[in-house]
Order: C-alpha cells, then sequence, then structure tokens
C-alpha cells in the first residue's frame, strides 16, 4: 500500500490505522461477482525461483544498504546492455498492507511484493536484461540508524529513509527503467488494480506511457485467468495516496516516483517510473490470488509483458528520434 510518501507504518498509532482504512483515491468498486473456482492456492515456498539470494548476485553498496539489499543480477541469456530496476514494496519492520485470503489466512503485504519481484526478475533475466532489486529478503533496504527506528516501528524520517534508498539504488544501476510493486488496502468493497505516475518530472510522458503499458499487461493476465480483476485506472500521483505527516502532504507526490523537494527529499530518481498495485489485500478474494504462487507468476508475466512492451518502444523511439 501507498501514501504520497509511500510510507508503511511510521511511528504512531495513526499511521497503523491508516495503512488498514486508507486505499488510492479512485479504487472504490467492488467490481463483478467473481466465480468460487478460480480461487489461487496457498504460495508454495518450493515454488520461489532458484539463484535468487545475494549470492547470486552482486550488491551495489555493502555500506549503505542493508544485507540483501540493492543486489543486481546480470542476464541469464544473451546480455541487451539494458537495466530494470524492481522495487518491492515496503519491508523490514514496514509491513506494509495487511489483509485476509478467503481461508482466513493473514497477509503481509511486504512478503507478497517480495515474492512477485523475484518472479519478475527472472523472467526478465532469461529476456538478456540485467535486473537490479531494491531487495531480496525481508529486511529494509537501508541501513537503517538510530534516527529511523522508534521501538518495532520506523520513525517518519525511517520511512524516507528507506522509501529513498530506492531511488538511490535505482540511480546507481544507472537502470533504464524503475517500476515498483505494492499491494493495496481499503475498505470493505475496494478491489481492482492501479497504477500511479508522476506527471512533475522531466520525464513525465515517459512515465505515463509506462503506467499504461503496465496496467494494461497486468491487468490482461489476470483477467486471461477468469478473476474479472476491476480496472481502477492510471493515475497521476498527486492524486494517489493519504499522507502520515504534514510534510508528506505538502510534498504531494509517491516518494518513489517523485520530484526533490528541498528539506524534504533530496534523492529523486533519474529515470522513468511508474508504481503499480495489482491487487487490494483488503478483498478476501484478491488477497487469495496475491498469496498465491500462481497469482504471483501471473502477476510477473504480466509485469515482465509491459516493461518490454516499454523498452521496445523505447529502442525505436531512439532509432527514429524524428
Amino acid at each position: 500500500m501507498v501514501r504520497l510518501a509511500v510510507r508503511g507504518r511510521a511511528a504512531s498509532a495513526v499511521a497503523a490505522a491508516l495503512a488498514l482504512s486508507a486505499g488510492l483515491a479512485g479504487c472504490q468498486s467492488a467490481g463483478p461477482q467473481r466465480h468460487p473456482d478460480t480461487r489461487a492456492r496457498p504460495a508454495s515456498a518450493a515454488s520461489r525461483p532458484r539463484g535468487t539470494g545475494p549470492a547470486a548476485g552482486q550488491p551495489l553498496d555493502t555500506a549503505y544498504f542493508s544485507r540483501g539489499a540493492c543486489v543486481a543480477f546480470p542476464p541469464l541469456a544473451g546480455n541487451r546492455h539494458l537495466t530494470v530496476f524492481l522495487d518491492a514494496g515496503h519491508g523490514g519492520l514496514d509491513p506494509g498492507a495487511v489483509g485476509r485470503t478467503e481461508s482466513g489466512r493473514q497477509v503481509e503485504e511486504s512478503a507478497l511484493t517480495l515474492r512477485v519481484v523475484l518472479d519478475t526478475m527472472a523472467i526478465l533475466r532469461r529476456a538478456g536484461l540485467r535486473v537490479v532489486v531494491s531487495r531480496t529478503g525481508p529486511g529494509s533496504v537501508i541501513r537503517l540508524g538510530p534516527g529511523d527506528v522508534s521501538g518495532r516501528l520506523l520513525t517518519p524520517d525511517g520511512v524516507v529513509d528507506d522509501v529513498g534508498a530506492r531511488d538511490v539504488c535505482a540511480n546507481i544501476a544507472h537502470a533504464s527503467v524503475l517500476v515498483g510493486v505494492y499491494f493495496n488496502a481499503g475498505l470493505p468493497g475496494n478491489a481492482g488494480c492501479i497504477t500511479g505516475y508522476d506527471a512533475a518530472r522531466p520525464f513525465a510522458a515517459a512515465n505515463r506511457r509506462l503506467a499504461r503499458l503496465l496496467q494494461s499487461a497486468v491487468l490482461a493476465a489476470m483477467n486471461r485467468q477468469g478473476w474479472q480483476i476491476p480496472d481502477a485506472g492510471v493515475h497521476n500521483d498527486t492524486g494517489l495516496g493519504s499522507a502520515v505527516t504534514a510534510a508528506d502532504a505538502a510534498y504531494g507526490h509517491l516518494l518513489l516516483l517523485g520530484p526533490a523537494k528541498r528539506g524534504y527529499f533530496s534523492t529523486p530518481s533519474q529515470m522513468p517510473g511508474a508504481l503499480i498495485e495489482p491487487l487490494f489485500l483488503t478483498d478476501p478474494f484478491e488477497a487469495s490470488i496475491a498469496a498465491s504462487a500462481r497469482g504471483q507468476h501471473v502477476i510477473a508475466v504480466g509485469l515482465a509483458r509491459g516493461i518490454e512492451e516499454y523498452l521496445a518502444r523505447l529502442a525505436v523511439a531512439r532509432a527514429d528520434p524524428a
């Protein structure tokens, strides 16, 4: 789940409540009736792709990032000399949204985004792409300092530091594209797939194009399974999320995608990006899909297809700038 600063749980009871009650603006449709025979099964650890631990890749800065974070993985077949950055939303002390499947099993966003990102990485590596991921395990991205933690929660500064570290990773990786993978949360009846982009960047048109391709590809991949996931659309990030602090509200963007702001955020991404939330974890049907190996793979296939379509159009534009 994202907020204006892509914040998970900050150090306040208000923030914890928001994690369960505030969804992205515009996602109020419960969608059509879905069929019980399409329910996804729980994920199996054996279904995860092999060779995705930090030992299989190259950590880019072990002093700045935590263990298993900001790791680069080379292509497995050929080399197209392009890098994709994938952010598995939340992690460490920030579990993100919490929901329950139709069987009543509790699921946390941070675990599910990681599985989807690792599946997507495996597909893209086989397609000849270098892939850098924000994290390969359950921990935070940045090495947290004393001011980042209060008890067992991240402070507001800690959240900004950890999310901002994902942009730092994408930048030092020299990625061509950034994709954030998150899940949504909201009131009963909220369901559907939504993708956000930032329109305040010099590459705003590329952001919007990437967001549209991701939304279309992921939604199509899921609905080919008969899941009938509602289309909540592609939105400018200024209309998404909710703020935890006054500084978040004044910033007015998703931190993962947005511009720098003096005194608040100084390390924005330097490449086109988009953030997708394919499903609501607070909808039991959609949570069951998100928690299943099958559902995670279907989303990963859609993500890879959308990224490939974006890179293909980028190649054409570079070959024919007129």
